[in-house]
């Protein structure tokens, strides 16, 4: 849910929480949040707005474990989504997004405010072009969960060689994000070519997305789910 805007005091809480999924990941603590909310009341809300920026991934261990959430990381999941609906003009990425988090609250049988997000329309993924596909799928990589259904997910499903295509194009770019988000996709898709050697390609991409821990995040989800583990 990135936007150009976003100050470099939320990006650096966004990376904070980030690495708290990461060290969750690789089977450390799974409270990510609890360490950050002791801090004053506008502190408070750049720290929701950042569970918002990071959005449906902040729970991804828990996802992938089948465990509870740590209460407080569910407190701020859940003030981000009533704090944060979509705008009526809010661009499809960022409705998905928070479909996403909603989606995320019913896998976990946690409570959410309101009524459940309806699934949004994905017809502007239908006729897109293999470069705007990768890149939507790659903002979109909290979708990519396994036994995960949704239209954005089947789209994805009957792309394997655009959006491998796309992967090859982001490492040639150097643009790690979308890199280890499309090689998320790509370990959970049918069809994708042997040849495309998609783990020596997320090694490299961890390895030049250098201290990110938003491609961290990414390329760990990305193995744990192609060796089928859990955290």
């Amino acid at each position: 849910m990135e936007q150009s805007g976003t100050s470099p005091l939320l990006l650096g809480t966004v990376q904070d929480l980030a690495s708290g999924v990461v060290s969750a990941l690789r089977g450390g603590d799974h409270a990510r949040a609890a360490a950050l909310t002791a801090v004053d009341g506008g502190a408070q809300s750049l720290l929701v707005a950042a569970v918002r920026v990071l959005g449906a991934d902040l729970l991804l261990p828990n996802v992938l474990s089948t465990t509870p959430p740590d209460d407080t990381d569910l407190t701020l999941f859940t003030r981000a989504v009533e704090a944060y609906p979509p705008r009526a003009d809010a661009a499809p990425a960022i409705v998905w997004s928070h479909w996403a988090m909603h989606r995320t609250l019913r896998r976990l049988d946690a409570p959410f405010p309101g009524r459940p997000a309806e699934e949004p329309d994905a017809s502007w993924l239908f006729e897109a072009d293999w470069r705007f596909l990768t890149h939507q799928l790659a903002v979109l990589a909290a979708l990519a969960l396994p036994e995960e259904d949704s239209p954005v997910v089947r789209v994805a499903r009957s792309r394997p060689l655009d959006v491998a295509r796309g992967f090859v194009r982001a490492v040639r770019r150097r643009d790690w994000q979308q890199a280890a988000g499309a090689g998320r996709w790509l370990t959970l898709l049918p069809g994708v070519p042997d040849t495309l050697g998609l783990e020596t390609g997320l090694d490299f991409v961890q390895l030049m997305g250098g201290d990110d821990p938003r491609v961290a995040l990414q390329v760990e989800a990305a193995r744990l789910m192609r060796a089928g583990a859990l955290v």
